[in-house]
């Protein structure tokens, strides 16, 4: 099987190719851009930490004019916050379940489900990862996740895993100084 490789180690020609038609990168929130940990304080106040690298990569999708959404199963002031900062405009909180929120989403924006990746790390997240073009489960993510996955990042939920796919996409799709190099 031939591979490709990239910042992270290399990917399947399969994956690279899909990564070359995304459009659209959808996220969830808890175990992908955040640790996964919630801190919660005795007055209810609730905190979150996040990863800057993702962060980087988020906005640098954004400017090669790939779509970022979120699609999480809480609601936080911090997810908005957060978001806001990067300029991602398309947000879902407090979606129980989530695949209504992305074909909606895919119809917005006149995309095809193949077009779209989805990142993933517990099995609320299935469906769509299902759904899409390229079903992504962060390293540590639900074992029936990671089995049900088109791609496993190497990192983790909330330490650049997201990163991670963004400079991947980047590279497949021929943006900044990412060069491919084929490998066997």
């Amino acid at each position: 099987m031939q591979h490709v490789a990239t910042l992270y180690g290399s990917v399947t020609r399969s994956q690279y190719e899909k990564a070359a038609h995304i459009r659209l990168l959808v996220c969830d929130v808890d175990g992908v851009l955040s640790n996964g940990l919630i801190y919660m304080g005795n007055d209810g106040e609730e905190l979150k930490t996040f990863c800057t690298r993702d962060g980087a990569g988020m906005r640098a999708l954004l400017t090669a004019g790939i779509e970022i959404a979120i699609i999480t199963g809480r609601t936080s002031r911090i997810v908005s916050n957060r978001m806001q900062s990067l300029g991602v405009t398309h947000i879902v909180q407090g979606a129980d379940h989530k695949l209504p929120h992305f074909e909606a989403l895919l119809t917005q924006l006149g995309l095809d489900a193949s077009q779209a990746a989805y990142m993933g790390d517990d099995t609320i997240d299935l469906p769509v990862m299902e759904a899409c073009g390229l079903g992504i489960a962060v390293a540590d993510a639900h074992p029936l996740v990671l089995s049900r996955a088109d791609l496993v990042t190497r990192l983790g939920g909330g330490m650049g895993a997201v990163r991670e796919v963004c400079d991947l996409i980047l590279q497949a799709q021929g943006h900044g100084d990412y060069q491919p190099e084929v490998s066997v």
